[in-house]
């Protein structure tokens, strides 16, 4: 029996890409990181490919560079390979076109991914691809991580047969970073299916002074054409190529994979055509319709270029009367996208006539839900004067009135398959765990398993959620989990921001790690969470896993304790099994970094489930009166667009609603981070006036500029709270200092109090829970005026009491960044101009609704902006 693995899609290609490949050139960028990454580690560790040796690995200073690399490694005779996406991709067109054109056998495998333009996304569409289409290179999908696995060989060795070079895709995120059970094709059956005739002939055409050539020149009008089509012939080779190996992977695997593949009715009057991850919710939705009376199927395109125009008329139902397209990316000012035209193209020499319309659907990552399928296809089935020739799904278009409705929430995920989401903080090793958790039971069962995680862009600190589903059927839901039976919050924080038990089946299960004793939960759980577990019968866990961590010395990392609570709640492997498997696992994650912290995290585990509390919820929650959302915004822009999308319903938002808020080009409001309001703390600063020295270097090194000096006269202090306390400060003219703490924009790195100078400390981390009021004394700060400086130009106390043009961004907790940017912003902030590079500081200075950037009395602030990650020199 073929062994069987747990992995994601970027796995699944480097392992296949290594077999293949003598040089490796990268340069990494998200999502398609993993690929190199695990190639140069095996690389070291002295892994063989096909050709029993180690793959030679160079990591360049940008994707062009790497693909200047590629470029000059085939020139020599060397297999070679490279891993992008996005912008990369796009910087290694130029030597595309070059590889191409001299007929090299290269492979690019892209985790395709969305390209910059009014605004950074990091996540999976087909744009990227689509700019690469017109280079000559052939091009392969894949919409899961099996088929990954299946047909990146296919990429490979058709390479080697035309002289082709290919480009090898598959979604971003949705596929590259989902993690499936799959069968594992060997490397000695990979060996057996190369050409070694084509391969030797790739070798001895390679550069070399004992039989030298020129190539790269230069050629006039009077043979450019004629020498652009002598390739003609060779293209029209590639299909059948591709073909003849889709076919011996058949072979070795059972399978059935072709250039295009339909699934549905063979009498299918409503056909879908995609590409991608897009295809499998399609798959299920065909069953769904099917089973209900309607004729419907989708085609399923592989090979994208050459365009396989005889195997895709072959494959459409000749019953067919109207398809539609659909195409993961936009093309602005075009009669249509990429794969639409190609379609219509195609119908132009076919017997049959249907009506054909295209749409776009999951930019950006959106997701792809069979809802929105079944929009597509009821289009379909009304008369053609009434269909919408162009369309979108997944989003309410109320401008350009192009989106399909959808009639409500379809979950066609096996009734029997588990489900389960995870709210973690990012940082706190909810992800870590939640993978393990699922390779776990993809390893140790014989279920089928799927995770996938949901991040925003934010790293340390940023909310992330993981979805597992396991059962004894294939999942082929490549979307979210809208109906689940187990929800685990990771971080109280969340209790009061998210919607988290929505969509929460009856009778399921929710655990909430927390610090609450059992009357405090009682007490201050939201209302409308309480309703929830007495009216869906809820079994409600707590575990206080943060003091956990403490004790047995994991300071803030909580998965492992979590990791095992989910997996005695869930009871899919019986305790007695599941804790030596669980402290073996520590033990392959920990060792490497010593033998201490694997004995920590085998000790959090012994202790999880005894701590575990099982928590009454009383009948009479369930008519508990839940009020109505109320919004306190002072701005249209945070009330109808920040609010929203903080409360993770940024995807009901319409596009009336973004171009109402001057969205369309991609510009933000600045200082909206201050009406965030996290809450993401365990612990902050509590000021010990007695013993402060007034030397203002806590708020010099505070990364989020949540803790401040504040100057205040006898007539503004008639106004305070009870409880702020103040200090005569020193040469200020009576003026009164205070230090503050806006604890719910704290993040609890505790570097203020390092800094600290004074003896025994003039700060001291406290629990949030215990210093919730002050919010009311940072509220009551903010009202003070501005002072004249009492300190000197130029100096860290003087600097501190200007204003910070920089505050509460969603850098990571204790950033090393931020602080200098801020020290700018109270140095020259009211007359700044940044051009920003992208990675850490275009996504805490610019991750879209908010800005870290203000102002100070008088308007005037730092204008940000972001081009991209190599041009930053220039476009400053």
């Amino acid at each position: 029996m073929r062994k069987r693995k747990t992995m994601d899609g970027n796995t699944a290609a480097a392992y296949i890409s290594y077999a293949f490949t003598e040089l490796a050139a990268i340069y990494p960028i998200t999502p398609s990181s993993t690929m190199a990454e695990l190639v140069d580690q095996w690389s070291a560790q002295g892994k063989h490919n096909l050709f029993g040796q180690p793959v030679k690995v160079v990591e360049m200073q940008s994707e062009a560079g790497a693909a200047g690399v590629v470029h000059g490694s085939l020139k020599t005779g060397a297999l070679t390979t490279t891993y992008t996406a996005s912008q990369g991709l796009l910087l290694m067109v130029p030597n595309m076109y070059k590889i191409a054109g001299e007929m090299l056998p290269g492979v690019f495998h892209v985790a395709s991914r969305a390209v910059t333009t009014n605004a950074l996304n990091i996540f999976g569409d087909h744009t990227d691809v689509m700019a690469t289409r017109q280079t000559g290179f052939a091009m392969l999908a894949e919409s899961s991580v099996q088929e990954v696995m299946d047909l990146a060989p296919v990429a490979h060795l058709a390479a080697i047969e035309a002289n082709i070079p290919f480009l090898n895709f598959f979604d971003g995120f949705r596929t590259s970073h989902e993690i499936q059970k799959i069968e594992v094709l060997d490397y000695e059956e990979l060996a057996q299916l190369v050409n070694h005739e084509k391969l030797t002939a790739f070798r001895q055409k390679a550069m070399n002074p004992n039989h030298p050539t020129t190539s790269g020149t230069n050629q006039n009008p009077d043979i450019h054409f004629q020498q652009r089509e002598t390739i003609n012939q060779h293209y029209q080779t590639v299909p059948e190529i591709v073909r003849f190996y889709m076919k011996k992977i058949n072979a070795l695997r059972g399978t059935n994979y072709d250039l295009v593949d339909y699934y549905g009715a063979s009498d299918a009057e409503e056909v879908i055509v995609s590409m991608g991850s897009s295809t499998q919710t399609i798959q299920q939705t065909v069953d769904h319709l099917c089973a209900s009376g309607r004729k419907v199927g989708v085609l399923s395109i592989h090979l994208y270029r050459p365009f396989p125009l005889e195997v895709f008329l072959e494959k459409l139902p000749a019953t067919v009367k109207s398809i539609a397209v659909l195409d993961r990316s936009k093309e602005p000012g075009a009669n249509g996208e990429s794969l639409l035209l190609d379609v219509q193209s195609a119908m132009y020499d076919a017997a049959i006539r249907p009506t054909i319309i295209g749409g776009r659907y999951g930019l950006g990552s959106k997701d792809v839900t069979p809802d929105q399928i079944v929009a597509v296809y009821d289009e379909l089935l009304k008369p053609k004067a009434n269909q919408k020739k162009r369309f979108t799904i997944g989003i309410t278009d109320d401008v350009t009135q192009l989106s399909l409705p959808s009639k409500g929430t379809l979950d066609l995920t096996d009734p029997s398959t588990f489900q389960a989401k995870f709210w973690g903080f990012g940082s706190d090793g909810t992800v870590g765990a939640n993978k393990s958790a699922i390779k776990i039971i993809g390893d140790h069962t014989e279920k089928y398993v799927q995770g996938y995680f949901h991040y925003d862009s934010k790293k340390s600190g940023g909310l992330t959620v993981s979805h597992l589903r396991f059962g004894d059927t294939p999942i082929r839901s490549t979307y979210l989990i809208e109906h689940a039976d187990f929800v685990a919050c990771h971080t109280p924080a969340y209790l009061h921001t998210y919607d988290l038990l929505k969509g929460l089946k009856k009778g399921g299960t929710f655990l909430l790690n927390t610090t609450w004793s059992q009357e405090q939960i009682l007490k201050n759980l939201p209302k409308k969470m309480k309703r929830y577990l007495a009216e869906n019968e809820i079994r409600f866990y707590t575990i206080n896993a943060m003091q956990l961590a403490m004790e047995v010395g994991l300071g803030g990392r909580i998965n492992t304790a979590m990791e095992t609570a989910f997996f005695y709640l869930a009871n899919i492997i019986p305790t007695e099994e599941i804790l030596p498997i669980l402290k073996e696992e520590a033990l392959k994650s920990y060792r490497h970094k010593s033998m201490a912290i694997v004995e920590k995290n085998q000790a959090a585990i012994d202790r999880t489930i005894e701590l575990l509390q099982e928590i009454p919820v009383p009948s009479k929650w369930a008519t508990i009166e839940v009020p109505k959302r109320t919004s306190t915004a002072t701005t249209q822009f945070v009330r109808e667009i920040v609010e929203p999308i903080n409360r993770q319903e940024g995807n009901q938002l319409s596009v009336g609603t973004l171009v109402r808020n001057q969205m369309t080009e991609g510009v933000i409001p600045v200082g909206t981070t201050a009406v965030e309001k996290r809450g993401i703390a365990v612990e902050v600063p509590e000021w010990l006036s007695d013993r402060c020295t007034m030397c203002n270097e806590c708020a010099f090194v505070c990364p989020h500029a949540a803790i401040r000096p504040f100057l205040a006269d006898e007539d503004e202090l008639t106004e305070a709270p009870e409880g702020f306390i103040v200090r005569e400060m020193r040469g200020a003219n009576g003026q009164k200092y205070r230090i503050q703490v806006s604890v719910e924009d704290c993040t609890g790195c505790g570097l203020c109090v390092e800094a600290c100078p004074a003896k025994g400390k003039a700060l001291t981390m406290r629990p949030y829970e215990e210093q919730k009021e002050q919010a009311l004394n940072w509220a009551f700060a903010m009202t003070l005026r501005q002072k004249e400086n009492p300190a000197k130009p130029g100096t860290v106390l003087g600097s501190q009491f200007n204003k910070p043009l920089l505050e509460f961004s969603g850098a990571c907790a204790g950033c090393g960044e931020t602080p200098y940017v801020k020290l700018l912003t109270q140095m020259f902030g009211d007359r700044m101009m940044i051009a920003n590079a992208t990675g850490c500081s275009s996504i805490w200075g610019g991750t879209s609704p908010v800005s870290p950037y203000t102002t100070n009395h008088l308007g005037q602030g730092p204008a940000w902006s972001n081009s991209l990650f190599e041009d930053n020199a220039e476009y400053g």
